[in-house]
């Protein structure tokens, strides 16, 4: 593809408005509306989101993760392993963003908030919950750290396979466990003609949800 060509993609949003008075009240609330809107138009993978992190140095990185839930209605759950780059980032800044991006719905949301970790009980909860291959994989995994080879991970997991064998499910790494994103500022973007994007965010001010249009 030549860089005209890259220029030249683009598409054009029509599908839906979004005016203030679609919206509800609390911005949680709202997005699970959306969320909701999402799984029923079965999209692929739905709960799928960048998270943007920072390090002590200010270098800032994003990966995708999946959203695991929404407590109380008011946060955005997610899991990882607390020792990689991610783990690491959150622990010198407890601030990230999240971005959601359903195209097959012309949507955009973009979340920002303080991290911290879910309580050890919750995280244990999920992670019994998961198939034995994931718990398996977590233990195994040295997530975020060089790795001289795919057979040196596969021989990790034999091990771990071995230490735990007949046991199920498998205890809950102390490396390993969830983070609650707690939002002051959640903005929801409906695609629209001519590139006038309806944009609405929530800034969470003086213990409510303060709500604005933005400009495209």
């Amino acid at each position: 593809m030549t860089d005209q060509q890259l220029a030249d993609l683009r598409q054009t949003y029509a599908q839906r408005t979004l005016s203030e008075a679609d919206v509800l009240p609390a911005a949680v609330p709202q997005f699970r509306a959306w969320l909701d809107e999402a799984l029923a138009a079965r999209l692929d993978e739905p709960a799928a989101m960048t998270l943007a992190t920072v390090d002590a140095a200010g270098q800032p990185s994003a990966r995708i993760v999946l959203l695991k839930g929404l407590p109380d209605d008011a946060g955005f759950l997610f899991y990882t392993n607390y020792h990689s780059r991610k783990g690491h980032d959150l622990a010198a800044h407890p601030l990230a963003a999240l971005t959601f991006f359903w195209p097959g719905l012309e949507r955009q949301v973009r979340v920002e908030g303080r991290v911290e970790k879910a309580p050890a009980q919750l995280s244990t909860e999920y992670f019994q919950s998961r198939p034995r291959s994931s718990q398996v994989g977590a233990w195994a995994s040295p997530q975020s750290q060089p790795i001289g080879s795919r057979q040196e991970l596969e021989q990790l997991e034999h091990a771990v396979e071995a230490r735990f064998a007949g046991q199920e499910p498998l205890p809950r790494p102390a490396h390993w466990g969830g983070y609650i994103l707690r939002p002051h500022r959640v903005e929801f973007w409906q695609g629209r003609p001519s590139r006038l994007h309806d944009r609405i965010v929530y800034e969470w001010q003086d213990n409510t949800w303060h709500l604005t249009r933005l400009a495209p």
